[in-house]
């Protein structure tokens, strides 16, 4: 389901909804033709009655008051507004489970309105890059932390229409940002991170590397003028590296790798573990259109490897069984996706994927974690970083585009962008970066 779709979870986002930010603050005219309007359009769904009124009441409590007439007290009463912030921090954190006095809670909601802006800040630094002008925050939003005076920001008509969507856009992802690092809490995910991080140091990689230490080698390939697909490719030295006269059509691709040692047989490995950042879990649960933060979290653990060839991967398949069992655990294996050495496509399940895209993919369960393994070849990882309609940076603009996150965080009547427009656009501005 769409996060722009009538049922979805974040319609008091939707502006194009019946929780749409207006030209005035709905408080200051509230028997307004507008606001008699959007009565009536409000009340054609009583789902969105529902909604309207458990949001008034969520409002009521944080606030503290007992009708929408008593926002405008607060937004000038000073001292007012600074005993409901305190009282607000205490609720909120009892709902999100953190133990502490006034300051630590305080630093905790700074800490989730700071992922709030890293999450456009994100989009803004890659996705929507060239048009970072268009989407920057209003600097008053950027620099309010506080709950309170973000909700009050909502309805003060001091506030241009931009900055007061701003506002609650923040609050929005403030919540999830807070569900998500409580549900962190809640599972030990940096513990079993820490655990899996040493599994592997401990019984998979070589021994005869040092923690952290890395072999570098160069993939050299070609690549295909009319899909710029993987045709060819070899793995180089640094000092074979520099003799290579690349061109449009070929690739120098840096490549660090780690071991493993089965037998007297060293079989190397580039590996990616994965540790996503906080913005990067929720927009996760926005592309979703999910508030559940287990959606974000449970899959936090997982590791992309690249080998050199099918039958290194089977090797290394089986060296991660045994090495599982080296630490006491059995090692099972789970839905299990393999189109490197079965020629059907790949079906992802993900807005946005592309069926070109071969790999093996499984999660394997062992010592009370549950991790991701992606698994490619060189080439097959060649064509994942290159390829057209394969490449992850094509990949990242369609799921944002396609799944309406772009549409929700950035409003076309608020930011003034053509999305269908400005999603080609991007596509294509991440083909000619990877071609030039």
């Amino acid at each position: 389901m769409s996060v722009l779709s009538p049922n979805s979870v974040f319609t008091s986002l939707q502006q194009d909804g019946p929780f749409a930010v207006n030209r005035d603050a709905v408080t200051v005219h509230p028997f307004s033709v507008s606001v008699r309007t959007w009565v009536k359009r409000l009340q054609q769904d009583s789902n969105n009655v529902s909604k309207y009124r458990a949001l008034r009441s969520q409002i009521f409590e944080f606030l503290g008051i007992d009708s929408f007439q008593q926002i405008q007290t607060l937004i000038t009463d000073t001292e007012q507004r600074k005993q409901r912030s305190e009282r607000a921090l205490f609720l909120l954190g009892n709902m999100f489970g953190i133990n502490g006095n006034l300051n630590e809670i305080e630093n905790r909601i700074d800490e989730y309105a700071r992922t709030a802006d890293a999450v456009i800040h994100s989009i803004k630094g890659k996705i929507l890059s060239p048009y970072a002008s268009h989407i920057e925050n209003t600097n008053e939003i950027e620099v309010t932390n506080n709950p309170v005076e973000l909700l009050l920001i909502m309805f003060n008509d001091e506030y241009h229409k931009k900055a007061r969507f701003e506002a609650r856009r923040k609050l929005i992802l403030m919540t999830l940002a807070g569900s998500i690092e409580q549900r962190e809490r809640e599972t030990e995910i940096e513990e079993k991170f820490s655990a899996f991080l040493a599994f592997l140091n401990g019984y998979v990689w070589s021994s005869e590397l040092k923690i952290g230490e890395l072999d570098p080698v160069y993939l050299h390939s070609k690549h295909r003028a009319e899909d710029y697909a993987c045709s060819e490719v070899s793995v180089l030295n640094p000092q074979q590296a520099k003799l290579v006269q690349s061109n449009r059509f070929e690739k120098l691709t840096l490549l660090k790798r780690r071991s493993i040692t089965v037998g007297e047989r060293k079989t190397p490995v580039y590996v990616s573990i994965r540790k996503k950042p906080p913005e990067a879990k929720v927009l996760k649960l926005l592309r979703k259109n999910q508030k559940n933060p287990a959606v974000a979290v449970d899959d936090e653990l997982g590791l992309m490897a690249v080998l050199d060839s099918v039958s290194d991967i089977k090797t290394f398949q089986k060296h991660l069984t045994r090495s599982a069992s080296q630490a006491n655990s059995l090692m099972v294996l789970e839905d299990i996706s393999d189109t490197l050495t079965d020629r059907t496509e790949y079906r992802g399940s993900a807005v946005g994927s592309s069926n070109k895209t071969p790999m093996m993919k499984f999660f394997a369960r062992l010592g009370g974690m549950r991790v991701e393994f992606i698994i490619h070849t060189n080439r097959t990882w060649l064509n994942y970083m290159y390829q057209q309609d394969v490449a992850h940076n094509e990949y990242e603009v369609k799921r944002m585009f396609d799944t309406g996150v772009i549409e929700l965080l950035f409003p076309m009547d608020i930011f003034h962008l053509n999305h269908r427009k400005t999603r080609d656009e991007m596509i294509q501005f991440f083909r000619k970066q990877i071609e030039a």
